[in-house]
C-alpha cells in the first residue's frame, strides 16, 4: 500500500560526478554532486547558486565532469561540507560548510591536462568528460537560495581501459563499471551499500526541504531573500 507523504529531498540514487572547474586565478576547484541526469551526448546538472563552481561555469563555460568509482567514495566524501566561496553564505554556515582553496589536494586527488577545454581531469576517475555549458536555466524559484540547472554538451570522453569491452573498446562493461551512487545522502554503488555521506551526519534531512511561502508576506520574504543572495553572490543571470 502507498502511503501519501511529504519529503524534504528526493535522492532516489544518481551517480556521484566530480565537477572540475578553474577558478579566476588559473587554480582548479573541484566539487561533487548528485544532481545530474543523461540524454544523448548532453546533460543536466543542479547546483546551488551560490557555489563556486556555478560561478566558475557561468564564467568559463567549461567543465569536466569526472565520474567516480565505488572506490573513490573516501576522497569523495573528503569533500562533503566544503566550498572553494570564500564568502561561505548563510545556509551553508549553518550546514557546517567551511573554506578549501585547494580541494584536490583536500581530497587526495591528482589532475591531468583535458584535450579540448582548460579545466583538467581528476586521474582516480574511471569516467571523464570535457564538457561545455549550452545554456543556463533558473531553477526552483519556491527556494529562498537561488539554485541554477546547466545544459552541458559532452565533447570528449574518456574511460580507462580495465571497464571496456574487450575488443569493443567504445563500450563500457557495466560488469566493470561500478559508479559511486549517492542515494538519500547515504553512498552506493551498483551492487551494494558502501557507508553514509557526512552530509548525513552534518545537518539533519528537513534543513534540505524547500519551504512553502505563501501570501502576501511570504513571497516577500522569499524575494528579498533570494535578492540578497543574488547581489551578493552577482548572480546576474
Amino acid at each position: 500500500m502507498h502511503k501519501s507523504i511529504d519529503l524534504p529531498i528526493l535522492y532516489f540514487g544518481t551517480p556521484v560526478v566530480l565537477i572540475s572547474t578553474l577558478n579566476e586565478d588559473g587554480s582548479t576547484n573541484v566539487a561533487p554532486s548528485s544532481s545530474i541526469w543523461w540524454l544523448g551526448k548532453s546533460c543536466m546538472i543542479g547546483l546551488d547558486g551560490s557555489s563556486k563552481t556555478t560561478e566558475n561555469l557561468k564564467r568559463t563555460k567549461q567543465c569536466v565532469l569526472n565520474l567516480p568509482s565505488a572506490d573513490c567514495v573516501d576522497a569523495v566524501d573528503r569533500l562533503a561540507n566544503t566550498t572553494g566561496t570564500k564568502r561561505i553564505p548563510l545556509h551553508k554556515k549553518t550546514w557546517g560548510y567551511r573554506y578549501v582553496k585547494n580541494k584536490i589536494a583536500e581530497a587526495g586527488l591528482s589532475t591531468v591536462a583535458s584535450n579540448k577545454v582548460k579545466p583538467p581531469r581528476v586521474v582516480e576517475c574511471q569516467v571523464q568528460l570535457e564538457a561545455s555549458v549550452e545554456k543556463i536555466h533558473r531553477f526552483c524559484d519556491k527556494s529562498l537560495v537561488p539554485m541554477f540547472a546547466f545544459e552541458l554538451e559532452v565533447i570528449q570522453s574518456h574511460v580507462e581501459e580495465s571497464i571496456l569491452m574487450g575488443d569493443k573498446l567504445q563500450y563500457v562493461n557495466p560488469d566493470h563499471w561500478h559508479p559511486l551512487i549517492m542515494s538519500f545522502r547515504k553512498f552506493y554503488t551498483t551492487h551494494d551499500y558502501i557507508h553514509p555521506s557526512r552530509l548525513e551526519s552534518a545537518v539533519s534531512v528537513e534543513k534540505y526541504r524547500v519551504k512553502e511561502f505563501t501570501g502576501l508576506g511570504g513571497r516577500l520574504l522569499r524575494n528579498s531573500f533570494r535578492l540578497l543572495y543574488r547581489r551578493h553572490f552577482k548572480l546576474d543571470r
